[in-house]
């Protein structure tokens, strides 16, 4: 789960949700527990009141050997469990074995409707008491019973079960936030289904979002694929009209080159040129809106090694005074993602432009390199001519600058190169060549690798 990601959002909202949840469970198991305990020993405690209360009634004798509980913990010496019986004045008639150097303070206070008074002391060995006292009259004597009851003990098992109950929850508390991760990677799945079948369009895979998605997700894919229509639909409106103007303006101005052609001075010559300049910016910017259409297009690849071989074939026919070499690549090179024709274009000006100029000799390498953006195809094309200095190289690479207007006959192919590798998100360096000419770097955005067989020898 990355940063930032639903999942994460998911797993960290249900951790939290899921630790406050369990440590209040874990305090209202613990206080329930408690409560639990206390009303057993209160009822213990009521217990052995009205079990001494009887026998004094029927004994009639507070100091009566036949007065006495059969509870164990009421004879062990300072257990906290302790009987007696006195009077108001605090005189003892009668009292447990485990009474021994202690004495339990008398009850303040009304008592409730069973006559009966309570309250939490400690004694003189610091042991955390609960004590129950009633008061009952033998005329002309009254008499108070007082049981006591351990609640130290409680406190304790109390501490030991809310340390028991925060591991139990704690180890449960693990097994949900693992369930949690589980179930957040799973409901997840439907959106990765998602992302790589969009990335399957980008790569030229696919021509649409295609699966089942869950009803909540199943609109977006919808979306996306009414996105890809309704751009394939613009596209094709826009190559309509491009192709409509360039029909449009056509006759036009040959008109005028005609009509200038045909006469003669100055307004001809005028019109004869200001022509010319307007047939070459039409072609120009409806090159550009041609090509920018075209490579707006989605789910396109193509097979760079096999196209590279393509026109260093062609090249060698139409420059047979050169020498091309082109050096076999890697089987597992990626495919250009993008249209063939617009690598053809794009390779084959720069191709075309090094074996104009060169010597001789043009080398051509085919490769791929890991970039900040991902990895990228490499197509190096180098020369041995005058090559252009570092300023020339520059200013060729300017928007808007045309290379035919610094060497004759190069003509739109290096501007067409440019606008291309623009629409594609690549880049273009113009370098000093090692064999002294022009070395031409073009990177392009890579698809999945495609099933390629292995070009022939170059």
């Amino acid at each position: 789960m990355g940063k930032g990601s639903i999942a994460a959002s998911l797993f960290w909202l249900s951790a939290g949700w899921l630790i406050i949840a369990l440590v209040a469970t874990g305090f209202l198991l613990t206080d329930l527990y408690s409560r639990a305990l206390d009303n057993s020993l209160a009822d213990s405690l009521d217990f052995q009141v009205e079990s001494l209360t009887g026998a004094l009634l029927e004994t009639g004798d507070p100091a009566s050997d036949e007065i006495g509980v059969t509870d164990p913990r009421f004879d062990r010496p300072r257990s906290g469990w302790y009987w007696m019986i006195r009077d108001a004045d605090g005189t003892l008639y009668n009292l447990s074995s485990s009474v021994v150097g202690i004495n339990v303070p008398a009850m303040m206070g009304p008592p409730d409707a069973r006559g009966r008074r309570t309250a939490i002391v400690d004694d003189a060995f610091g042991t955390r008491l609960r004590v129950v006292e009633r008061t009952v009259t033998l005329a002309p004597q009254t008499y108070q019973i007082v049981v006591t009851g351990n609640l130290s003990e409680i406190l304790e098992l109390v501490e030991g079960f809310r340390g028991q109950t925060f591991i139990v929850l704690g180890a449960v508390g693990v097994m949900l936030a693992i369930m949690s991760a589980i179930v957040a990677r799973f409901a997840m799945r439907p959106i990765s289904k998602l992302s790589r079948a969009i990335e399957s369009v980008r790569e030229g895979e696919s021509v649409a979002v295609t699966g089942t998605y869950p009803r909540e997700i199943a609109p977006l894919a919808e979306e996306v694929n009414e996105l890809l229509r309704s751009n394939a639909q613009i596209i094709e409106r826009a190559r309509n009209q491009v192709g409509n103007l360039a029909h449009g303006l056509k006759t036009p101005i040959a008109v005028l080159r005609n009509e200038a052609s045909s006469k003669k001075g100055g307004l001809a010559d005028v019109v004869l040129v200001e022509s010319d300049k307007m047939s070459s910016l039409v072609s120009t910017y409806l090159e550009r809106a041609r090509l920018a259409a075209r490579t707006s297009v989605v789910g396109k690849k193509a097979d760079s090694a096999a196209i590279m071989l393509r026109l260093t074939r062609v090249m060698r026919k139409i420059h047979p005074d050169v020498t091309i070499s082109f050096q076999r690549p890697d089987p597992s090179l990626p495919w250009f993602r993008g249209d063939e024709a617009d690598l053809e274009e794009m390779a084959g000006n720069l191709l075309d432009n090094a074996c104009k100029w060169s010597k001789g000799q043009v080398e051509v390498r085919l490769s791929s390199e890991r970039g900040e953006t991902g990895t990228m195809l490499l197509i190096r094309i180098e020369d041995d001519g005058m090559g252009l200095s570092e300023e020339d190289a520059q200013k060729v690479l300017r928007r808007g600058f045309r290379l035919d207007e610094k060497t004759p006959g190069s003509g739109l192919g290096l501007d067409i190169v440019k606008e291309l590798v623009d629409v594609y998100g690549g880049s273009l360096l113009l370098k000093r060549s090692a064999l002294g000419g022009l070395l031409a770097e073009l990177r392009l955005p890579t698809a999945r690798l495609g099933s390629i067989s292995k070009p022939a020898a170059a």
